[in-house]
């Protein structure tokens, strides 16, 4: 199984106190993901995240409807957690998300590490021609839904 990467940054002008909150609200999903893909969280709120947690997704890729799920495969707040896919789009999904204090705010850093479908010789075709494109503009309307968030509120304090 072939691979790929994709690596994203973002300085937040918050520390990771009050940054990593909005992330352990996996609703808060919903806000940062481009509507294109009319994501929605389908496990019921409060979802107490640690290890080990369990999330249901709905989205739609490219039109075909698609259930996601994630298993929480490492819980460190304020700093870092992961989340793998366990059932959905990817034959492989893993998603370090990285939290550090820098110059005031927090330096937020994306690892993604993925596989898609298709056989040896079709992946890379399969990568480039469809799935990098889409993943790339997830993360960077992500990136921008989160500057904004973060830019023009106070603090961020979870519901």
């Amino acid at each position: 199984m072939r691979t790929f990467t994709l690596n994203t940054e973002l300085w937040l002008p918050r520390s990771p106190e009050d940054v990593f909150p909005f992330f352990a609200d996996a609703h808060n999903l919903e806000t940062i993901t481009p509507p294109f893909l009319r994501f929605s969280v389908l496990t019921p709120a409060p979802i107490h995240m640690a290890t080990g947690t369990l999330i249901d997704y709905r989205l739609r890729l490219r039109g075909v409807p698609i259930r996601w799920r994630t298993r929480i495969a490492a819980w460190e707040p304020p700093h870092r957690f992961i989340d793998e896919q366990l059932k959905g789009p990817y034959r492989l999904w893993h998603h370090e998300h990285l939290f550090m204090p820098e110059d005031g705010g927090t330096r937020c850093v994306d690892r993604v590490t993925y596989a898609v479908p298709g056989g040896p010789g079709l992946e890379g075709l399969i990568e480039r021609g469809f799935v990098r494109r889409d993943v790339e503009r997830i993360f960077e309307y992500r990136r921008a839904r989160l500057a904004e968030l973060f830019t023009r509120l106070p603090s961020y304090t979870s519901a």
